[in-house]
């Protein structure tokens, strides 16, 4: 299919409200134990499977996956700290390697949590979809286009089947947050102006080269470092910046994209092969701009704000800390707050025992989306349109089928403004 802005769209569905989920009948009824499996046994998956077991006292973990066996361990240890009665995981569902999510997602499981490095999402989501599984899915989505296009048909698909999807842009479920954008979509701020978002913050830990690592688990340990496996910094954890911003234009695209980057905190010849900081213009057209800065440097002062400039107010939010708007309109968040991570799970897990559906997919598209466009344009040095970068044929990594160990380790050329070539 010839992906045009306008079947992109519609493809999308872009036009949706913003609201983060809707009440769709499901086929299933779960007045029953619902079982949860988790691809990827990270920090960030351990943390969601314990949110999920919070979620609902008959939820019951029965199947781990990974490539690491100390990472599944780890995380089958502090599942069973958590409560030893709804871990059902004997070492036939322990599974390990680059294809264990299918074992996984093959196994009995009701929900799959995707928690894997995000170059392996677009395979995950496919294969879990196709099996009819309930999904959480971590952020981003994809990492290049090719990939974020299956991405979109597994959405496609599973809006058909009236599989729940919630994504890990978990700014939307927290509390002053929705309220604030409930404001926002209610016209508060009259006509939105401008948008300016800000993630800045230190560097990631870098975990040491053991002696009997190869260079492939080396970099699999510190992934976020390496397009191969993130993309880069804006893809991977400033993406959740972006998407507030998708958030407050209703899921609109821009028209064209024009972005700056580099490398200048992190050693040329260091650890992957990334850049440190990004700055992004996002034109909307008709004189609206979103505008985007996230760093990651060590010594550095943290910013997470987002900003919006309205015909009749302006927003100013902090996240986690303050969330106001000024004008026509004012309003303070003074209320009780919540914590997002776990809203996520309880809304999920509460979704399927009611029959509803949630589906952040036309959402979680588009800001996976958004991140990938700026990458590409801050590398080339280029201005990019919407027709552009869904032209894009660049795969940053081999589907999850040709990995193995012994997998060549991605080439570490840094990309370099006005030398990197649009692919």
């Amino acid at each position: 299919m010839k992906y045009s802005r306008r079947n992109f769209i519609k493809t999308s569905g872009m036009v949706m409200g913003s609201l983060p989920f809707a009440n769709i009948a499901a086929d299933v009824s779960f007045d029953k134990k619902i079982r949860v499996g988790l691809v990827g046994c990270g920090g960030r998956g351990v943390g969601a499977l314990i949110q999920a077991m919070t979620a609902d006292p008959e939820v019951i973990v029965t199947a781990l996956a990974d490539v690491f066996p100390e990472q599944l361990e780890q995380a089958h240890k502090l599942a069973f700290k958590k409560d030893s009665k709804r871990v059902d995981v004997p070492k036939e569902r322990q599974f390990l390697g680059f294809e264990s999510y299918k074992d996984l997602i093959d196994s009995d499981v009701d929900v799959v949590l995707l928690c894997s490095p995000p170059n392996f999402r677009p395979d995950h989501i496919e294969y879990a979809v196709a099996k009819g599984k309930h999904i959480f899915c971590e952020k981003p989505v994809a990492i290049d286009i090719p990939g974020l296009k299956r991405v979109m048909e597994s959405v496609r698909i599973a809006k058909e089947k009236k599989l729940n999807l919630v994504s890990g842009f978990c700014f939307r479920y927290l509390t002053p947050n929705r309220e604030i954008m409930g404001r926002v979509n209610s016209g508060s701020i009259g006509d939105v102006r401008s948008i300016t978002t800000f993630r800045c913050g230190g560097e990631n830990t870098v975990k040491p080269k053991l002696a009997h690592y190869s260079e492939m688990q080396y970099q699999l340990k510190n992934w976020y470092y390496f397009q191969r496996y993130a993309a880069d910094l804006i893809v991977e954890q400033t993406v959740h910046s972006i998407d507030y911003m998708n958030w407050v234009m209703g899921n609109k695209l821009p028209k064209t994209v024009f972005a700056t980057g580099g490398r200048q905190s992190w050693a040329w010849n260091g650890l992957g092969n990334g850049y440190d900081h990004f700055a992004v213009e996002y034109d909307y057209g008709d004189g609206v701009k979103g505008m985007h800065f996230g760093r990651q440097q060590s010594g550095t002062d943290s910013r997470n704000s987002v900003e919006v400039l309205g015909s009749k107010g302006r927003v100013e939010v902090n996240i986690m800390s303050s969330y106001k708007i000024i004008g026509d309109n004012p309003y303070e968040f003074s209320g009780p707050s919540n914590n997002m991570y776990q809203t996520q799970h309880d809304e999920l897990i509460a979704s399927i025992r009611k029959n509803d559906v949630i589906n952040d997919g036309d959402f979680m598209v588009n800001s996976t989306l958004l991140a990938i466009w700026g990458k590409v344009s801050a590398y080339t040095g280029k201005r990019i349109s919407l027709e552009q970068i869904l032209s894009s044929k660049e795969e940053l990594s081999p589907r999850s089928d040709a990995y193995s160990w012994e997998l060549g380790p991605d080439k570490l050329d840094i990309p370099r403004p006005g030398m990197k070539s649009f692919v």
